[in-house]
């Protein structure tokens, strides 16, 4: 299977605020990025799935990725 990246943003719950996120991963489907969106907000900041808001999960090409630890994978400059 082919694998593709996806932009996700959202906010999430930090104490009385919410905290604004972008984040971008590999993944082969809109599911799977969900999975792994929540894994690494509850691993990094200890937040629950339910206080978790995705507004927005786009897939983007190559040349849009910002994340460098994802361009260093796909070989983009």
């Amino acid at each position: 299977m082919r694998t593709k990246i996806f932009r996700i943003t959202g906010k999430f719950r930090m104490g009385e605020n919410f905290q604004p996120f972008t984040k971008e991963f590999q993944a082969i489907s809109k599911e799977n990025v969900i999975e792994k969106i929540y894994a690494d907000l509850g691993s990094k900041h200890k937040v629950k799935r339910g206080l978790i808001k995705i507004d927005n999960i786009k897939e983007i090409k190559p040349e849009e990725v910002e994340d460098l630890a994802i361009k260093a994978m796909i070989g983009v400059k």
